[in-house]
């Protein structure tokens, strides 16, 4: 079979939706030190559907509050400007991660789940590994596997030669994308975060999340969102095919003064804030 050309891959990405504009507009105001949390009340209340999501997820079990958090207003108050942007930004991603992925073997709403395990394990990592920007880290970890939704058609033809390819050489999924490909799930989703307009170490953490050792704009967040995504397969959470021969890199580890020790402690704060399943469910 061919190889299929990056540009069929770029016009994909391309058809893939622009962020909402609400999504734009809380991005901005959270980053202007003017902006009250008003502005941003009224913003969100623009978009009901991710209003509703956006509560649901700041009363989970993952940010703990005792009390009920009522309004948008009272998140912004007791989560803060950054934490509610990035609980935004998942909200609005939900619907295009929230779906079947036959050509990596994710059936349906595995890859949110995956990618909602990342981005909380990337912010508990970055909590324990001093890295100041806890939703950087959580919003780089959210995307990570972008790209699988991009590839997904191009995959379902090509499944089966990447994985007899991973078997017979006993190579990683990603290389074996690469061989056979050209590219690989990484790669394009770097692209999507570009098209959105994310910061380049954003882009930079998707696309080297299988190589943290190549970043050079944030060495750190790579090393973040790598960590995360190894935790969430070897907790078995939307693994798919793409788990197959996944190692973790030691020098990630190192990178970020983590031993196996705390890698384990991230993994059972995970498994008890995944006992309160409305994390995974925005419906």
């Amino acid at each position: 079979m061919g190889k299929i050309s990056l540009e069929s891959i770029v016009e994909a990405v391309n058809d893939l939706p622009a962020l909402p504009q609400v999504v734009v507009q809380v991005i901005k105001l959270t980053e202007d030190p003017d902006s009250t949390a008003q502005d941003i009340n009224y913003i969100l209340n623009q978009d009901q559907a991710i209003t509703a999501r956006v509560l649901k997820m700041a009363n989970s079990a993952f940010y703990g509050f005792p009390r009920r958090i009522g309004s948008v207003t009272d998140a912004i108050i007791l989560l803060g400007f950054r934490t509610l942007r990035s609980i935004v930004m998942a909200a609005s991603v939900s619907d295009i991660l929230n779906k079947e992925i036959e050509g990596y073997a994710l059936e349906y709403g595995e890859l949110w789940r995956h990618s909602q395990c990342a981005a909380m394990a990337a912010r508990l990592i970055a909590r324990k590994s001093k890295f100041a920007f806890l939703d950087l880290a959580y919003t780089a970890a959210l995307l990570h596997d972008i790209g699988k939704v991009i590839l997904n058609n191009t995959m379902k033809e090509t499944y089966r030669e990447v994985v007899a390819l991973v078997n017979e050489e006993s190579i990683s999924f990603i290389e074996a994308e690469n061989k056979i490909l050209g590219f690989n799930h990484a790669e394009v989703g770097a692209r999507v975060a570009d098209k959105w307009n994310l910061p380049p170490e954003t882009v930079e953490a998707i696309q080297l999340h299988h190589s943290p050792e190549e970043a050079q704009v944030n060495p750190r967040l790579t090393a973040i969102v790598h960590l995360a995504d190894a935790i969430c397969v070897s907790m078995g959470i939307g693994m798919g095919i793409d788990g197959l021969l996944y190692p973790m890199s030691g020098e990630a580890m190192q990178l970020l003064g983590l031993d196996e020790l705390e890698i384990e402690n991230v993994i059972s704060e995970l498994v008890d804030v995944f006992a309160d399943q409305q994390i995974f469910e925005l419906k």
